[in-house]
């Protein structure tokens, strides 16, 4: 049915701006579209703090940059001229930058929470719903631990011992455990509403089942695309910030060796999507 694979398209396009995955190659944050994905790979977590950027692992401190001055496992390095506009530069943009990738978060994740909740409460009805406004209340929480404002700290957890401490196997048995308790009663509602639809043969009634959800999937669309299309234009501008704060990041550490073996970001990468 075309309602299915648009609804869950869609919900996949949204919820892929946020994805946070733990791979070999670090961890990575993934904006994409119909015809191209950018890859930004984050090798620490940020905070950033009114006059100070602290980048961290496993909730150590990596290294830190306040104002002028630099603080390598807790030492400070000693800065040259050069070296301190160029790092209190970096620490500016990063400091911009955060709290877009925030906003940009929070937003994929509420807009694909109507989104589902739009798509699956009509086919399962008002109970299931339920379950699934909870599932995704429940995304929407572990996130804001991960990527969050508070007051005037900005805080992204990328490292791998942060993103399990979030999504690990308490998460995953929560999950499980609202799909076990509800799949009955969706399957019950599901097989209700398929026999509702108009006509004497179970062919007619499955026509009309699907024709209902097409026309729920459409309305859908309708009200979400200008979200989701603006959605992705703040998308493709992130992946260009990162584009020129990864060649910062890299006359930093040509100019500072101190940060040569800490790069807190890889290349973006633009892929194109099969």
């Amino acid at each position: 049915m075309n309602y299915i694979n648009t609804s869950l398209g869609l919900c996949a396009l949204l919820a892929v701006s946020s994805s946070v995955q733990a791979s070999e190659k670090g961890n990575h944050f993934s904006f994409s579209n119909d015809n191209s994905q950018c890859e930004v790979s984050l090798n620490y977590d940020v905070a950033v703090e009114p006059q100070k950027l602290v980048i961290s692992e496993a909730e150590k401190e990596v290294y830190r940059i306040e104002v002028g001055k630099l603080y390598v496992d807790g030492v400070e390095v000693q800065l040259d001229a050069k070296q301190r506009t160029l790092i209190n530069q970096y620490a500016d943009e990063v400091s911009r930058q955060l709290p877009e990738v925030i906003d940009l978060v929070h937003d994929a994740v509420s807009i694909a929470s109507t989104a589902v909740s739009m798509a699956l409460t009509p086919l399962l009805g008002d109970a299931s719903g339920a379950k699934i406004d909870e599932m995704m209340t429940g995304l929407s929480q572990r996130i804001d631990t991960v990527a969050y404002q508070n007051g005037d700290k900005f805080y992204l957890g990328a490292t791998e011992s942060s993103l399990e401490e979030t999504f690990g196997q308490e998460f995953e048995q929560q999950m499980e455990q609202l799909v076990q308790s509800s799949i009955g009663s969706m399957m019950m509602t599901l097989g209700s509403e398929m026999m509702k639809g108009d006509g004497d043969s179970f062919e007619q009634k499955m026509q009309a089942f699907a024709t209902k959800m097409d026309n729920v999937g459409k309305d859908i669309e309708v009200q979400i695309e200008q979200q989701s299309n603006d959605l992705q234009q703040r998308a493709d501008k992130l992946c260009d910030d990162f584009q020129q704060l990864v060649a910062l990041e890299s006359q930093l550490r040509q100019q500072v060796p101190e940060l040569t073996a800490y790069p807190l970001m890889n290349p973006p990468q633009k892929l194109l999507l099969e």
